[in-house]
Parts: C-alpha cells; sequence; structure tokens
C-alpha cells in the first residue's frame, strides 16, 4: 500500500477521519499508482460499502485535483480506470427504480441496452474477424460498426447540456467535468478508429488497440452512468426539472433507440414562465416582448448573451441552429458549458474582454456541412465598464457562394 494509507494505519487516525477524508487518501493511492487490489481490500477492511453522495464528493476533489495537476490524457483515463475497479461493486445501490417509460432516464438507459447490444453482437464479433483476417469486407463492418456507435454523441450531449447543469445548481460539480472529459476521450477514439480504418494500411494492432479501448471505455462510462450519475441526478432533480430535460431531449435526438413513450407525470405544476405582452422602451423605438423574441430568432445568425459573471442569460433559438443549445444552460457558467479541452480557451477570451486587452475575437471552423463563423464582442456601457459577452454563430457557406450581383426580385 502507498506511504499515505500506511501512515493512516500505523497512527491509528484512520479510525476518527471522516470517510470522505479517506476516500481522498484512497484516490491519492491510486495517482500514486498504488496496487489496486491492496486499495479494494483497504475499502473493504475501512469503508465496506460507499454511498453515491460520497463518490459525488470524491468526484468532486478528483476534478479539483485532476484540473491542477493538468495530466496528459493516458495518465486521466488511467486514474480513472483505477478508481472505477476500486469502486466497482462498493456502491450502495439507491432504489430509484426508473421503470418510467418516457422519463429522461428511462430513456438514457434504454440507450444504454442498445449500445451494450451493438457492443456485444456488432462491434466485438466484428473486430475478432478483422484480427483473423483484414480484408475490405471486414474492414467495411468495423466502419459501419464505429458509424453507429458515434450516435452516443447524442446520449453525451444530453447528459452535458441537460444533466450537468442541474447537478451543478445542487453543487454536484465533478461530472460537469470528469465524466464531459471522459465523454470526450470516447468520441475521439471512435473518430481514430474511423480513421485507421478508412486509411487502412496494415496496421492491425493500432486498430485492435483503438477498438478494445472503445469496448472498455463505453463499458465503464455506462457503468458510471447507472451506479452513479443516474442515482446522483434522481436523488436531487426534482420533478419539475425532469419535465423541462425531458422537453427539450427531443431537439438534441436519441442514440439508436427513441424513448419508449411520452412521459406523463402524475403533476405538471412546471415553473414555466409564460411571456407577458408588455412593451419595451429603446433609445432607437418600442418594440412588444414578442415582436423583440420574433425578430431575434429570425436573424440569419444564432446569438448567446453571457453576463460580466459568465453567466449565460439568454440564446436566439432560430430554425437552424448550428450548436446543440437547451434552456437548461440558462443560469449556467460559460465555463461549464464547453468541453473541458476548450474551456481554457474560454477563460482567456472573456479575460482578455475583461480587461479592455481585446473587444473582439473571431473563429471559424469546418463542422460537419457547415463552414461556422464565429464572433464574440465585449458588450460595454456608456462608461467603458465591461458587462458581457456576445456570441454570434452563423453558416458562412452560402454567403461565400455568392458571386456577380443580384439587384431584382427573384421570381
Amino acid at each position: 500500500m502507498s506511504e499515505i494509507i500506511n501512515n493512516r494505519e500505523q497512527t491509528g487516525l484512520d479510525q476518527n477521519v471522516e470517510r470522505v477524508e479517506l476516500l481522498k487518501a484512497i484516490f491519492w493511492d491510486i495517482y500514486n499508482r498504488g496496487n489496486v487490489e491492496e486499495i479494494r481490500a483497504f475499502v473493504d477492511e475501512k469503508l465496506g460499502k460507499v454511498t453515491v453522495e460520497e463518490v459525488a464528493q470524491l468526484s468532486q476533489y478528483q476534478r479539483e485535483m485532476l484540473e491542477e495537476k493538468d495530466l496528459p490524457k493516458n495518465e486521466v483515463q488511467r486514474i480513472s480506470a483505477d478508481h472505477l475497479k476500486v469502486l466497482e461493486g462498493k456502491i450502495i445501490e439507491v432504489q430509484h427504480p426508473q421503470d418510467i417509460p418516457g422519463h429522461p432516464i428511462h430513456t438514457f438507459q434504454r440507450e444504454n441496452r442498445e449500445i451494450e447490444n451493438l457492443l456485444q453482437t456488432k462491434l466485438i464479433p466484428h473486430k475478432e474477424e478483422f484480427e483473423k483476417e483484414d480484408s475490405p469486407a471486414n474492414i467495411y463492418q468495423l466502419i459501419d460498426d464505429c458509424n453507429l456507435l458515434y450516435d452516443i454523441d447524442k446520449h453525451f450531449i444530453r447528459k452535458e447540456q441537460l444533466l450537468f447543469p442541474y447537478l451543478e445548481k445542487y453543487g454536484i460539480n465533478g461530472p460537469s467535468v470528469n465524466m464531459w472529459r471522459l465523454n470526450d476521450y470516447i468520441r475521439d477514439a471512435i473518430k481514430e478508429a474511423k480513421k485507421l480504418l478508412k486509411n487502412y494500411a496494415g496496421e492491425k494492432e493500432s486498430v485492435h488497440s483503438v477498438l478494445d479501448s472503445i469496448v472498455e471505455q463505453v463499458t465503464a462510462m455506462i457503468y458510471r452512468e447507472e451506479n452513479i450519475l443516474f442515482p446522483m441526478s434522481l436523488s436531487n432533480l426534482t420533478e419539475d426539472e425532469w419535465i423541462k430535460i425531458a422537453n427539450e431531449s427531443d431537439e438534441i435526438g436519441y442514440c439508436l433507440t427513441e424513448p419508449a413513450a411520452v412521459w406523463k407525470p402524475e403533476r405538471r405544476n412546471v415553473d414555466a414562465s409564460a411571456m407577458t405582452e408588455g412593451y419595451i422602451k429603446l433609445e432607437t423605438g418600442v418594440l412588444s416582448l414578442k415582436q423583440l423574441e420574433l425578430m431575434l430568432n429570425h436573424l440569419p445568425v444564432d446569438m448567446t448573451f453571457i453576463d460580466e459573471n459568465d453567466i449565460v442569460r439568454y440564446f436566439s433559438h432560430g430554425k437552424e441552429r448550428i450548436f446543440a443549445r437547451t434552456k437548461a444552460v440558462i443560469g449556467r457558467t460559460v465555463q461549464n458549458c464547453h468541453p473541458p479541452k476548450s474551456a481554457h480557451i474560454v477563460e482567456a477570451l472573456l479575460d482578455d474582454f475583461k480587461s479592455g486587452k481585446k473587444d473582439s475575437e473571431d473563429f471559424y471552423i469546418k463542422f460537419k456541412d457547415k463552414y461556422v463563423y464565429i464572433r464574440y464582442f465585449a458588450v460595454r456601457d456608456e462608461k467603458n465598464n465591461y458587462v458581457g459577452t456576445l456570441e454570434f454563430t452563423q453558416n458562412i457557406d452560402p454567403i461565400q457562394a455568392i458571386e456577380g450581383e443580384k439587384r431584382i426580385l427573384s421570381l
């Protein structure tokens, strides 16, 4: 065992320290590459079973430590895998049977069964066939499997954009970074597998390695969701919040299946704020709230406004939104609305806006079949005080295709 755990035993403090402190010591033992079986034995002896709440506290601590250490991807994966091995089978089951068709958790679990079926009946058998013979037919089978498996992206986005924001409101921040980071690793691994297979030139061992990693990571993620994330969410979120999640899930879409039914909760006292018919007097005119919202939603750009405290306050809701947005992001810090690997870019940009170093910044990327132009503007008041950031996102492919002139109406 590690020096940390041995010291606790030698000084006799392990009976008096809080359970979460013991879990922190276990995390450090994993971090320092302690023997997993010895750590599991220590957990059995000193802790026995652990609660979902304790795992949530440990997850928050792990998030803080990993961010501070800025570890490479392979080391984060190792720590997360060993962490799971130590706690697997030791988490007390929370009795929240979710057999209600259409409930968001029922749908998440339904998707997990489809993902498991895809792994067991297609990806794993096809991987074994490929290992015996790397023929074009076997390669194409695996490419098809990876294309199907990448549907898991929708499953992940619903977690990231719907579940995580509500958990954050209850002070549960670990999943927002720890699990999102692991989601990204799975996405990247599937993309890497597809790239290797599409450009295959005999790298059988590389294909074998990345496919094995995908199966291991996806299987572990399903365990984390169903034994930690989902019970944690069911213990904290209200029915009103689940109704909002269910209503917004359709916009993102589903993975390999659909909800079994439309969920009809026993009560429907959702805190929906109906728009009033008031008017807003502006410097250059007067608009009703309805006119203002329709006007903003008809602009050929997506807009998001973040206040001076980095809180998302508004986004437009046009017909052709480029990046998924759900109402759950309202009131959430913008840093937590981005994948962990890009959060530092957002932080640096906001620092430049707040300090006055910059007033705007542009980015342009290829996204699916679109060429996306992303513009950020620092919003300042009449005294030049920073009051927030405005984001514009637009598909500029149609603009780039413009040639010549047009001076008359189309017939």
